[in-house]
């Protein structure tokens, strides 16, 4: 540096060089089997942490919406079909807290897992298979989650939350 000694080893070995600055690298391409762009996969893992922290709270407003919205679904769930008030008995409902969780988790693997496209669609093969054991359950009853999952997710994230 500023001391003779310094300068008389650069002397000895030569002009002083620098590693070059690696440049940003490029997020690697997403599996052309997933319906979202390698930026989307990035603000869905960031944005799912926010959701991770309050995974068992988000799960039960998802199935608090989900059944106010398709009151007949609860009959499908033996550990809570015979409460009739949806929100205040679902809310303190143990076997609802514990199933909501049950879900989130999947939810969370999924997600923590989205850029292993055949890890992900291998659990939600097995998941579809556990459920289809069920009386009266059709893959089909899946998507009545979607609008009750984006909601309860809007209210966890707050602000930070945005459609895309």
């Amino acid at each position: 540096m500023g001391c003779r000694q310094g300068k008389q080893k650069a002397k000895a070995n030569g002009p002083e060089t620098f590693d070059a600055i690696p440049e940003p690298s490029t997020p690697p391409p997403v599996d052309p089997r997933l319906p979202i762009n390698a930026r989307q996969v990035f603000k869905l893992k960031k944005s799912w942490k926010g959701i991770k922290r309050n995974m068992e709270a988000t799960g039960v407003e998802m199935f608090i919406r989900l059944f106010r919205n398709n009151n007949e679904l609860i009959s499908l769930f033996k550990d809570f079909k015979d409460i009739h008030t949806v929100d205040d008995q679902l809310r303190e409902n143990e076997a609802l807290e514990h199933h909501a969780l049950l879900v989130m988790s999947v939810i969370d693997e999924a997600i923590c897992h989205i850029d292993e496209v055949d890890r992900v669609i291998d659990l939600c093969v097995r998941v579809g298979a556990t459920h289809s054991r069920f009386t009266g359950f059709t893959s089909d009853l899946f998507w009545n989650m979607e609008e009750p999952f984006l909601a309860s997710v809007k209210i966890i994230l707050g602000d930070r939350y945005s459609d895309s």
